[in-house]
């Protein structure tokens, strides 16, 4: 069953690459006491991830830093290199978002928001969403019904639904 408003997201180990290599990041430690905002795209270096999803958080980042959001993530079924160099290329990591890969797609399949599409290559990816998370509970969630649409899941949709 798909993750829902009043849920407490499961823990899980992402991974972020550092100077030292990749490294394993505790979900729980990220959302522990704090007001996060969590955004998953199907893939790095796609269409509407690069031109529209990412670039919408870019835009919206210093919003929500105003209403309290300590930290805006992107998730992604991705490896931890490949989402380092996405964030690089994007701009992203310079704005200030965290790049997070969900490597094994373990949490996105623990919360429901893994799916397949083999006609686009997208095999054991993450469904396009965005979430508002407060010490571990979702309280906003916003899941686009195609995976080539980013609207609700944008920063804008995400901002008018807080």
């Amino acid at each position: 069953m798909a993750v829902q408003i009043g849920d407490t997201l499961p823990g899980a180990n992402l991974l972020t690459l550092t100077s030292e290599g990749p490294q394993s990041v505790a979900l729980a430690d990220k959302l522990a006491g704090r007001t996060v905002v969590l955004f998953a795209v199907p893939g790095a270096y796609t269409g509407v991830c690069t031109t529209a999803h990412v670039p919408s958080f870019i835009r919206t980042k210093s919003k929500f830093d105003e209403k309290g959001v300590d930290e805006v993530i992107c998730i992604s079924v991705n490896d931890p290199f490949v989402m380092a160099a996405w964030g690089e290329s994007t701009g992203a990591t310079a704005a200030g978002l965290t790049m997070l890969a969900d490597a094994e797609g373990a949490f996105t399949a623990a919360i429901g928001m893994d799916f397949t599409a083999p006609p686009a290559g997208l095999i054991g990816r993450s469904k396009r969403y965005a979430m508002v998370v407060t010490d571990g509970v979702v309280k906003t969630l916003n899941v686009e019904e195609s995976p080539g649409t980013c609207e609700i899941s944008a920063g804008e949709g995400l901002l008018a639904d807080m």
